[in-house]
């Protein structure tokens, strides 16, 4: 089942595809870049970059905008605060905030496809402050303790 979300397409977007799924098994959208011309980003520098588009995300939803798979091995740029998160109650243009992290200066052009934006559910929750909190088998360890092995802990000291 899919949900119809209403799209804006904005005056500088104009002869740019609509994002659109490019699979039938594709999670997200393809977002472009509504640039004049064409554009690089210097290997360490990062670009805030408009799609053209603005969306009504509905309540029960968010857009989280995500790095494409591609860019990010073949060049090293990918999205700085990733995933950038689409609240659903703002109307403005979506824009991505690209950093390259490879060791060459990245061009691209008008209507590239340069992130993705994966439509998930969200539950805003209620908090309840309590003196304590319930214990787990885990407890306190964080930042890697479930995932190394004990040859990786002692390298890291």
């Amino acid at each position: 089942m899919s949900s119809t979300f209403n799209i804006k397409r904005l005056p500088h977007s104009e002869g740019i595809p609509l994002p659109k799924y490019q699979t039938d098994g594709s999670a997200g959208i393809d977002l472009p870049a509504a640039i004049e011309g064409s554009a690089s980003i210097d290997p360490g520098a990062r670009l805030l970059i408009p799609t053209g588009f603005a969306f009504s995300i509905p309540r029960t939803y968010e857009g989280q905008v995500r790095p494409r798979s591609g860019l990010a091995l073949k060049y090293g740029v990918t999205v700085l605060n990733s995933p950038g998160t689409i609240d659903s109650d703002y109307r403005g243009e979506v824009s991505v905030l690209l950093i390259n992290q490879g060791n060459k200066t990245f061009f691209f052009e008008r209507g590239d496809r340069i992130a993705q934006m994966v439509f998930t559910k969200v539950e805003q929750v209620k908090f309840q402050e309590v003196e304590a909190l319930d214990e787990s088998d885990r407890g306190l360890g964080g930042y890697g303790s479930t995932g190394l092995s004990k040859n990786s802990e002692s390298s890291m000291s």
